[in-house]
């Protein structure tokens, strides 16, 4: 059964609120259309944040770590321009990261994703064509998406992933039920760079290092030279506080292969 936290729980009891005040009508129209309103505007935000486990849960942290480790975590790989410079950084500095890979990336470029293996990194389900209406997929959609990328890492690997981060973190009921059928974990982030967007590399390295500490998971992508030069920078940062970068399966203490 899928976990339930507060927020989730709360949305529960406001449809059930509203839901006995239509039947019995012991409210005006604006009081139900106005639970309504929030009812729904909890479930979009729930659907496009993560880290609230409204729709499926998913780990996002372990701040029960007795280690000073963290995670960096990169998504939309393996590219063949960026992914290469990530692996020279991580091995530069010793660190270690998880990749979470989307499918046709992995069939462009299979040699680098067999590089990421072999140099100690771990790789997780990103989906297969990362579509922008994946959001939006039925639950048959969503479990092609999901089985076709790990039958494409299974055919080159032998590995069966056990890790899978929604793109755009995006989540919905037929994502939690394609993650529920498929006994996968769900792998979130509590400390989001931003190194997608047209911020300055100084802003997203700030945004990154003014917040991390022991537990945290980072987000990053492998597909872009400025993300390249942060890696570098926060590699550094790290090393100066004392902080190790491991696999996420290592320090969410979980498996990441079945």
């Amino acid at each position: 059964m899928l976990k339930r936290n507060r927020v989730n729980t709360a949305a529960i009891a406001l449809l059930f609120l509203l839901g006995t005040l239509y039947f019995f009508g012991h409210a005006p129209w604006h009081t139900i259309l106005l639970l309504l309103f929030v009812w729904f505007a909890i479930t979009v935000f729930g659907s496009f944040f993560i880290q609230w486990n409204y729709h499926l849960h998913a780990l996002h942290s372990n701040k029960a770590l007795n280690n000073n480790w963290i995670s960096i975590t990169f998504d939309d790989g393996p590219n063949r321009e960026f992914t290469p410079k990530v692996l020279d950084l991580l091995e530069k500095y010793n660190a270690k990261a998880t990749f979470f890979c989307i499918g046709e990336q992995i069939e462009k470029h299979p040699e680098i994703l067999k590089k990421i293996i072999a140099q100690g990194h771990t790789i997780g389900n990103h989906t297969y064509s990362h579509t922008n209406t994946f959001g939006f997929f039925s639950l048959d959609k969503v479990m092609n998406e999901l089985t076709r990328t790990k039958k494409a890492v299974h055919t080159l690997t032998g590995k069966e992933m056990t890790l899978y981060r929604p793109a755009f973190g995006v989540t919905n009921p037929q994502i939690a039920k394609a993650v529920n059928q498929l006994n996968i974990e769900a792998i979130g982030w509590n400390v989001r760079s931003l190194d997608t967007t047209s911020r300055s590399e100084k802003t997203i390295l700030e945004r990154i290092t003014k917040k991390v500490s022991k537990g945290d998971i980072i987000l990053l992508h492998d597909t872009s030279e400025k993300t390249i030069r942060v890696l570098e920078q926060l590699l550094l940062f790290l090393r100066e506080k004392n902080l190790s970068s491991v696999t996420v399966d290592r320090l969410l203490e979980i498996e990441a292969y079945a």
